[in-house]
């Protein structure tokens, strides 16, 4: 499906302040699109230039006004657009000055959804975004399709949107942070896929109802010609059904499903409009875990929505490798596999590589507290690991989780590191 053509809007000339450069860069799209448009663009965050000096190199020699190590009141005032990053807080008094001053709010992610002449597929969920995004990429372009991938995932396409055509395909990450901003311009992705749902950045949305809320918007918008693909195995997600006016597909690791994608013997079938498409699947397959399955099907169904052919996807199946931090194979010695899964940054992502692997491992945990419950992965490092060794904010919570749980059993046992390197 082609997007309607889109009418550029002019930002030349406009006087526009991009709050938020990011340490990992996640303003730096806004400022090198809105500068290249003849925008007035002034920068503005909290952090020094110190802090900031990757995201600067990347901003290099642009016509742009620097206000870093603090806000100031003017730049939310007398200004034409006010551009946010996602990391920054909703209830930041800058962005209240901007309100009360009648000024335009918008995200680089908004302005985007806006221009792009290609239609757009969205990934969102509390786990597996990445790996999905990343996997249905490789699957179009392995079918010859032009594909650009960006997003949340760490690319910023609005440099690209001249190079964008109507039959090209958009393939985005998209964050509940994210979604905030899309939410307010009203639109949703062609084909919204949402992989699961389980507590997550409650320190910014509070409660779980405002979080799911939130991750509504990729679907809350969508038209009569548009999909939601979701996780069937999901049960805040069943609960999903009519939620927009597109139509729901689902794919499932638990239950044949008569319509919609499921795993039988290494195969992924996929049940649609009346037909049954079979793809085969080594058993070889380079990334591990259940949850992997789920992300496979995922983009598998979505993959041939976008009429990639079975040898395509199954090419990329065999060919992907995972992604950096996510259950990433990093050395043996003296026969002891080394994995690496630091972007499991949920409970849940923790639980689901424990699971991954068929005997007791030797777990390093721990790290900032998003103010979601640790139970059950307390539960999960009793049942599945020999040893956990317990770093940063959630350590102690953990431990005595651990040891309350555990009671009189001998493990696993637990250690306190100060950092990573000790």
């Amino acid at each position: 499906m082609n997007r309607s053509p889109v009418e550029r809007e002019s930002f030349k000339g406009k006087k526009v302040t991009v709050m938020g450069l990011g340490l990992f860069g996640g303003g730096v799209g806004a400022v090198r699109y809105l500068a290249s448009q003849g925008a007035d663009v002034t920068v503005t965050d909290l952090k020094s230039a110190e802090e900031l000096s990757a995201s600067l190199k990347r901003i290099g020699k642009l016509p742009v006004k620097l206000k870093l190590g603090k806000h100031d009141k003017e730049d939310f005032v007398n200004v034409d657009m006010l551009v946010v990053s996602p990391a920054v807080p909703d209830d930041s008094k800058f962005l209240e000055i901007a309100f009360k001053n009648n000024i335009r709010i918008d995200s680089e992610l908004s302005i985007f959804f806006r221009h792009c002449p290609a239609p757009i597929i969205g990934i969102t969920g509390s786990n597996g975004k990445s790996t999905t995004t990343s996997l249905l990429g490789e699957m179009l372009k392995e079918a010859g399709i032009k594909t650009w991938v960006g997003g949340n995932i760490g690319v910023s396409l609005l440099e690209n949107l001249d190079e964008i055509k109507p039959d090209d395909v958009v393939v985005l990450e998209i964050s509940s942070f994210q979604l905030e901003y899309l939410a307010r311009i009203k639109m949703s992705p062609h084909i919204s896929i949402v992989t699961n749902i389980a507590p997550n950045h409650l320190d910014r949305h509070k409660t779980m109802e405002n979080y799911i809320g939130t991750k509504k918007a990729i679907v809350h918008y969508q038209q009569e010609d548009d999909y939601a693909i979701l996780n069937y195995d999901d049960p805040t997600l069943k609960k999903w059904e009519g939620e927009s006016k597109g139509r729901h597909l689902w794919f499932s690791i638990t239950k044949e499903l008569e319509h919609g994608t499921f795993l039988k013997n290494n195969e992924i079938i996929i049940n649609h409009n009346s037909t049954r498409t079979v793809i085969p699947c080594s058993t070889q397959i380079n990334i591990k875990g259940t949850h992997n399955w789920q992300n496979i099907m995922a983009a598998s169904y979505v993959a041939t929505l976008m009429h990639a052919n079975v040898e395509s996807i199954k090419n990329a199946i065999i060919g992907f490798t995972g992604l950096e931090h996510r259950l990433e194979y990093v050395h043996t010695i003296n026969q002891v596999q080394y994995y690496n899964d630091s972007k499991a940054t949920t409970p849940e992502a923790a639980i689901a590589g424990i699971k991954a692997f068929d005997s007791p491992t030797v777990l390093i945990a721990g790290g900032y507290d998003k103010k979601v419950s640790l139970h059950q992965f307390a539960q999960e490092c009793i049942r599945n690991t020999k040893c956990v060794i317990l770093i940063g904010e959630t350590a102690n919570t953990i431990q005595k989780l651990i040891q309350d749980i555990k009671g009189e059993k001998t493990k696993p046992e637990v250690y306190m590191a100060a950092s990573l390197d000790e």
